[in-house]
């Protein structure tokens, strides 16, 4: 595979921006006769990578992963509604006790996290759309317990967040779950639902950052609680569709989302921030409406990067190990309509576009295992589990 050209901010090629919910691929499918007894096909060379990349496993329409400390299993969900445990070089189990999901569009399962205290509760925190009155839907939010063994199951779920007000239309969830480093609060991303509007509507949790309590409750210093109702959740807000949220080594916490044309973009995210959307954004609508640009409306946060033409961002994780040389203290962010694996350089609250690899199929989701080695789910019916496999 030939390497892209490095990321610029401007180019003479326009490329629409993917839906989140598209999951075509130009990926040929995975020979299954080439499987090895773990799973793992043998792995092959990217140009101009620290890496060859290895298929380890198969799923239907992977969303999210979520790898389990100290051990040799992940989590991960699957769009219409499973939820597998994968068991490196063992069978891939169901999960029995999710909850049914609204599926169709964007909408479906989405996020998976480990509760910060696992280890001894064994909570896990899962996103989905579910149905409303009237045609609406909206994302939710809940904590189960996970009981692993032969026939692993969650009990106990509780819901204990609701996208308000639920809407029409299957778009912009987001529902991207962390925790913060100190495993206090737990942020939630919340699209507006292509809505626009309830960005900046304080009496809507869409097209906002939501930080609570693990058990749902809302912190009492967060930067509108004294407004009570839903704008006491938001930690800031004027975003479009968050599809990845990661804090970094020093605790800040930073989201990429899927813009309007040409405007896709990387955020340092900051209590009681306005990020702008709809009234800025260095992109435009896709009917061909144009949005100012950020430097036009300096009272609200620009972005610390943006993409034009769009790259349809998928998963964001920040990268402190020493397993990929030169990759430390960086954001790691997929490409679904760019289809490859973008390094983002920290430098500060500066971040810089550092490397860009084509790995001609549709990124979906990033992860780092314990172990410092990174993982991708690709997008669609055939979606994979991948291993960056460093070189030696």
């Amino acid at each position: 595979m030939m390497k892209l050209p490095a990321l610029v901010l401007s180019a003479t090629m326009v490329i629409a921006a993917c839906s989140a919910g598209t999951t075509s691929s130009n990926a040929a499918p995975a020979d299954t006769a080439k499987l090895d007894a773990s799973g793992a096909q043998p792995a092959t060379p990217v140009a101009n990578a620290p890496f060859t990349v290895q298929d380890v496993a198969h799923f239907k329409e992977p969303w999210a992963m979520a790898f389990i400390p100290g051990t040799r299993l992940a989590l991960v969900t699957e769009k219409a509604g499973k939820l597998k445990l994968w068991q490196e070089g063992g069978a891939v189990l169901d999960v029995a006790g999710v909850p049914s999901v609204a599926y169709g569009g964007q909408g479906g399962f989405g996020d998976v996290i480990l509760a910060p205290d696992f280890a001894t509760s064994g909570h896990i925190y899962l996103s989905w759309v579910e149905a409303g009155d009237g045609g609406t839907f909206g994302a939710v939010v809940a904590r189960a317990k996970l009981e692993q063994g032969d026939a692993p199951k969650l009990t106990g779920l509780q819901t204990i967040w609701t996208q308000s007000p639920k809407v029409t239309g299957r778009g912009h969830f987001s529902h991207r779950l962390a925790f913060s480093p100190d495993g206090k609060y737990l942020f939630i991303g919340s699209g507006e639902r292509q809505k626009f509007d309830p960005a900046q509507d304080m009496d809507a949790n869409l097209g906002k950052i939501l930080r609570l309590n693990p058990d749902g409750s809302i912190p009492t210093d967060n930067p509108f609680a004294d407004r009570g109702g839903v704008a006491a959740q938001i930690w800031s807000l004027g975003h479009r569709n968050i599809l990845g949220l990661s804090f970094d080594g020093s605790g800040k916490l930073w989201n990429q989302e899927m813009g309007p044309k040409g405007g896709d973009e990387v955020n340092l995210v900051e209590a009681k921030a306005n990020y702008g959307y709809p009234i800025v954004s260095n992109g435009d609508h896709y009917d061909g409406k144009t949005i100012p640009d950020h430097p036009t409306r300096p009272e609200f946060a620009a972005p610390k990067l943006w993409w034009n033409p769009s790259v349809s961002p998928g998963g964001l994780v920040w990268y402190g190990g020493e397993v990929y040389p030169g990759w430390k203290n960086s954001l790691l962010m997929g490409a679904l309509s760019g289809e490859g694996l973008i390094r983002m350089a920290i430098d500060g609250d500066t971040l810089h576009k550092s490397d860009r690899w084509d790995l001609g199929t549709r990124i979906r989701e990033v992860e780092v295992r314990d172990d410092g080695t990174v993982w991708l789910l690709t997008d669609g019916e055939d979606g994979k589990l991948v291993k960056l496999v460093p070189k030696q």
